[in-house]
């Protein structure tokens, strides 16, 4: 399984992952995202909607019901109702629930860098775990830090 780690620098959440959204769907794929914030969630939900004035990315919310219908899913707690392989950790919370997918994109920004450095550690050893570190740059272009 692969964890990517996002360090947003220059960035919200809210511009960074309808472009991770589009890129798993692309692939055929479906995504959890997983915010415990009702407020985040709630902008999450809009922007899904509205990132781009030519297109959408279908989603839902799980407090709305009818998960399994969704490609793109925003939940509270790690169930991917939708049948998702991939999971986005938006708030800033590391959950070991995540390593049960195929995929997990880990959101972290200045206030939550201590807490990501940890499961960065923690994961380190962990057989079968692939981790990769993104910074974004002033200019909002991610490189790979690690």
């Amino acid at each position: 399984m692969q964890v990517d780690f996002y360090h947003l620098a220059a960035s919200p959440i809210e511009r960074v992952l309808p472009r991770i959204a589009e890129r798993v769907l692309a692939d055929g794929g479906r995504l959890l995202v997983i915010c415990e914030d009702d407020g985040l969630a709630a902008r999450l939900d809009q922007q899904l909607w509205t990132y781009a004035p030519d297109s959408f990315l279908p989603h839902g919310r799980a407090q709305d019901g009818d998960g399994a219908a969704q490609p793109v899913l925003i939940a509270g707690a790690v169930d991917p109702a939708n049948g998702a392989r991939n999971v986005a950790l938006v708030d800033g919370l590391w959950r070991d629930e995540a390593l049960a997918f195929d995929r997990a994109f880990h959101f972290f920004d200045d206030a939550t860098i201590d807490a990501a450095r940890m499961a960065w550690k923690a994961l380190a050893g962990r057989d079968g775990v692939e981790r990769n570190f993104w910074k974004q740059d002033e200019a909002g272009r991610w490189a790979k830090a690690a």
